[in-house]
């Protein structure tokens, strides 16, 4: 199928023929796969950008910008909002071998899934475009040896409190996660007395990819690991991350609601935001609703890094975000890297999170003082990427998805006190070790 047959001039219009596939033809007409032009198509490439508000505007106008300066014409292609949706039309795409799209955005964990279908941008950028980016996100996107993709804006985890209530109770902002529970405690009790509902703390305890990252943000931080090592061999059960997740499982029914373990980002963030607890784990884009004029709590929320496991612990936020990759498909790669590298630059990237609230990947733009200014957020994100924790996807490569939902089992199952954490990591390591093969994840 030729481009000019995957791209229309009119905006919107569901694809259901796009692919033979039953599965891709359901897909398609569920989540409506639209493509738009920068202007008219002609021997130009293809991007696929996020469909939704801002991130749509934002990725059509860099994109419009790099077309007039170069001159090639660019199509977007708007995909599904949701990301396991999206990751299975990339992957119906690209084992076709299709060229209807030469440049793929691209989530943090899909590098080792789909790293065979994208071009090595090591031999297209210049040589000091990898040392501008944050040096794990780089580590993240490359893969034997290969980089298939450059980092475009970046989300790691937060602890979002309540400055108020610090203040009323005498309390500094903690450093440790047995400090944030003792203060949790104290404001809970307190609290309470007001409103019975009150708790401590809130987080992402669902059984789904958040309590992935939430788990390997307490594991990493007290020490531990990400259950798979980089070379591929399981590792769960170790004292690191049995200490982990032991905490972790003192804070439900105590600082923490029961109903935690069904909470997702939006439960957590709506706990919060109503006034009904003291701390909450979310991801970046939970300040603006905070502060938003009609949040009870706007004015009264401080962000602070994922706290450390103890005197030999780190703040260790779990990354997220996502970069552009090239497809090796494409007949036009040099173009098409041209247009990531425009999209990824520092005035792109700036330019991001002025309008949008898009993070970078740049260091340079951290130390900026007139973007650090009101925005706490960017301050902490800028003190924490440096020792963001990766997911382990690059390790366990196509086996990512399956090795996650072990993994966020095992915790639930700790956490809902099934299980010890001890016992649950043993029967992770064995579940772990039959997908991998001996830590071949083949």
């Amino acid at each position: 199928m030729r481009r000019t047959q995957f791209a229309r001039k009119l905006f919107p219009i569901v694809y259901p023929s796009l692919f033979s596939s039953l599965f891709t033809v359901t897909l398609l007409l569920s989540f409506n796969l639209y493509s738009t032009q920068v202007h008219a198509k002609d021997k130009g490439i293809s991007i696929a950008c996020g469909a939704v508000g801002l991130e749509y505007e934002l990725c059509k106008s860099g994109a419009q910008e790099w077309s007039q300066k170069s001159g090639v014409p660019v199509e977007l292609v708007s995909t599904p909002n949701d990301t396991n949706q999206k990751l299975a039309l990339f992957q119906q795409l690209l084992s076709s071998k299709s060229e209807d799209i030469d440049v793929f955005m691209v989530d943090v964990i899909w590098p080792g899934v789909l790293h065979n279908h994208f071009v090595d941008l090591n031999g297209m950028i210049p040589a000091d475009e990898k040392s501008a980016h944050f040096q794990n996100l780089i580590d993240n996107n490359t893969v034997e040896n290969r980089l298939v993709a450059l980092p475009w804006y970046v989300d790691t985890g937060l602890i979002y409190y309540r400055k108020d209530l610090l203040k009323k109770y005498g309390l500094e902002i903690p450093t440790t996660w047995s400090e944030l529970t003792s203060a949790a405690e104290k404001i809970q009790a307190g609290e309470k007395k007001a409103n019975s509902k009150f708790v401590g703390y809130v987080f992402q305890g669902k059984a789904y990819e958040g309590l992935t990252c939430n788990a390997i943000e307490w594991t990493t931080s007290f020490g531990g690991n990400t259950f798979v090592l980089p070379n591929g061999e399981v590792k769960a059960n170790t004292p690191e991350n049995v200490a982990a997740l032991e905490k972790a499982a003192s804070w439900v029914e105590t600082i923490a609601p029961k109903g935690v373990l069904n909470y997702a980002e939006e439960e957590a963030r709506g706990v919060f935001q109503s006034g009904g607890a003291a701390f909450m784990r979310n991801w970046p884009y939970a300040w603006k609703l905070a502060n938003a004029e009609d949040s009870p709590i706007a004015g009264k929320v401080g962000v602070m890094p994922i706290p450390k496991g103890g005197a030999n612990g780190k703040n260790s936020p779990i990354l997220g975000g996502w970069q552009l990759s090239v497809s090796k498909y494409s007949k036009k790669q040099k173009e098409a890297a041209g247009l990531v590298l425009h999209l990824t630059s520092q005035a792109s990237q700036k330019d991001r999170l002025i309008k949008g609230g898009f993070f970078p990947t740049r260091k340079a733009l951290y130390q900026i003082p007139a973007l650090k200014k009101g925005n706490p957020v960017f301050a902490v994100l800028g003190q924490s990427l440096e020792t963001a924790a990766a997911r382990p996807s690059k390790s366990t490569g196509s086996q990512y998805n399956r090795a996650s939902n072990e993994i966020w089992n095992a915790v639930f199952s700790v956490l809902s006190k099934d299980k010890t954490a001890k016992e649950s990591l043993e029967d992770l390591d064995k579940k772990l070790g039959r997908i991998s093969r001996g830590g071949k994840w083949k």
